[in-house]
């Protein structure tokens, strides 16, 4: 269901001009687009404010357009990160005619029939050419971001990107997407996760495996965690500021997680392993974590 109000609908059903700038200035209505206003605050998430820019859009496109690259990862639910969000993107099945003004980056591109889909009303490039616009457009961290997530999320298949990446081999940026792709991986949980990846790969560390269950000699799972080390006794965790909050259950205090979570990490030293932690400020300077990674190595 769209949340915006039209204008014209407004007009429609009685108020007038000044009552629409009444309830602007009260803060009843606040503008998204010219002539699309939403009834209450802006949501804080910027990609929750970005996806009303983008229904806000939808009506003012060509009927053979379609929401592509961000706005597309945000149409599909993916995460974003440090990637522009001040213009709605879109794409059009034709060879040259992209413009860009302040709101709105209009591409003009071959656009396959098989590469379009709808999501809650919205035409939007499919997953897999989403994953692909993006790799070819955006820095590798970024893209990487939205790739893993597709995977991890089994919205799109690692055949179906080898599929879209052929299609896409003669455009530029292919080669940086087909480096995206060959990185690429689903066991990656979160955004910090994924450029955890970026960092261990940077400072020249062994590849980890992701997601790695933890067993005793009797073949018990006492934990599960982000990067394990088997050969090295080694395992690492990622500590982002939501991680926590999202293993709460409805009515469960976050204190009966962290204790959950220490009495977890007993568990997997316990097993003769050594654990090293970071946090989001680590990986804009990973140095430090691999020194001690090195050190914990056995």
């Amino acid at each position: 269901m769209d949340p915006l109000l039209h204008r014209r609908t407004l007009l429609a059903t009685g108020t007038v001009p000044h009552e629409v700038r009444g309830r602007l200035r009260r803060g009843e209505l606040v503008g998204v687009r010219r002539g699309r206003y939403l009834a209450g605050p802006l949501p804080t998430r910027p990609e929750q404010r970005h996806l009303l820019h983008v229904l806000a859009a939808a009506s003012e496109l060509a009927p053979d357009a379609a929401t592509s690259h961000v706005s597309a990862a945000v149409v599909h639910g993916l995460p974003v990160w440090n990637a522009d969000l001040s213009r709605v993107h879109a794409t059009r099945n034709r060879r040259s005619g992209g413009r860009r003004s302040a709101v709105t980056h209009l591409h003009a591109a071959r656009l396959d029939p098989d590469e379009v889909v709808v999501v809650a009303g919205v035409r939007v490039t499919s997953t897999a050419r989403t994953v692909l616009d993006l790799g070819r457009s955006l820095p590798f961290d970024a893209a990487l971001v939205v790739a893993d997530a597709a995977l991890h999320r089994h919205l799109v298949t690692r055949e179906e990107l080898l599929v879209a990446l052929e299609r896409a081999r003669r455009r530029p940026g292919a080669p940086a997407a087909a480096r995206v792709l060959a990185f690429a991986d689903p066991g990656a949980m979160s955004v910090g996760e994924t450029r955890s990846r970026i960092a261990l790969r940077d400072a020249g560390l062994p590849v980890p495996l992701l997601q790695w269950p933890v067993r005793t000699a009797a073949g018990l799972v006492v934990g599960e965690v982000d990067f394990g080390w088997p050969d090295l006794r080694t395992v690492g965790e990622f500590d982002g500021r939501t991680k926590y909050g999202r293993a709460l259950r409805p009515g469960q205090d976050l204190a009966e997680v962290l204790f959950a979570e220490k009495l977890r990490e007993d568990a997997v030293r316990a097993e003769g392993l050594g654990m090293v932690r970071w946090v989001w400020a680590d990986l804009d300077d990973f140095a430090p974590v691999a020194a001690r990674l090195r050190r914990t190595f056995r």
